[in-house]
């Protein structure tokens, strides 16, 4: 097993609680590395280390996750909103959903709003093909979104209010 950085101690102690909650097999790996990344930010080449050694499945195994799932990434706002861009959630209105988005938020894709709170991605699956079009937003998937649900969002998180 791999040993830590002292300065990696809060790492570890999340690490174990993640583990605690979700088990320390491979079906753990995915809801462990969400609670990385809320906890800390992002999930560093050390945390994917010591996941891949604490679960006992190989480091490019977690690599490989981290790199697929956009939702594990950082952002650059306070909020980050994906749209996902499957042929399920394009065919049930997705590009509409997304040019709402882009007017609302006034910054291109990628980009935050001038106040630092949203940007928007175009994301390949968030998993949600049985609620389209999708979004993730933070953390959270809002399902069956339309335009006027896309414009309500960005306002709720310009004002720091969790959407619903």
């Amino acid at each position: 097993m791999l040993t830590p950085p002292v300065a990696d101690l809060a790492l570890v102690a999340d690490l174990d609680a993640l583990l605690a909650e979700h088990g320390a097999d491979r079906s753990a790996l995915l809801p462990v590395l969400a609670g990385l990344r809320r906890r800390h930010g992002e999930i560093s080449d050390a945390a994917m280390q010591l996941v891949a050694a604490r679960l006992g499945i190989p480091p490019v195994e977690v690599l490989g996750v981290v790199t697929f799932y956009s939702f594990l990434r950082g952002g650059s706002a306070r909020h980050v909103v994906r749209v996902c861009r499957t042929l399920a959630c394009e065919l049930a209105g997705a590009p509409d959903v997304w040019a709402r988005l882009e007017r609302e938020v006034g910054a291109p894709a990628g980009e935050a709003t001038s106040d630092g709170a949203v940007v928007v991605e175009r994301v390949h699956c968030i998993g949600r093909c049985d609620h389209a079009p999708a979004l993730l937003v933070d953390d959270r998937a809002l399902d069956d979104v339309t335009p006027a649900d896309a414009a309500a969002l960005v306002a709720s998180l310009r004002g720091e209010a969790r959407p619903t």
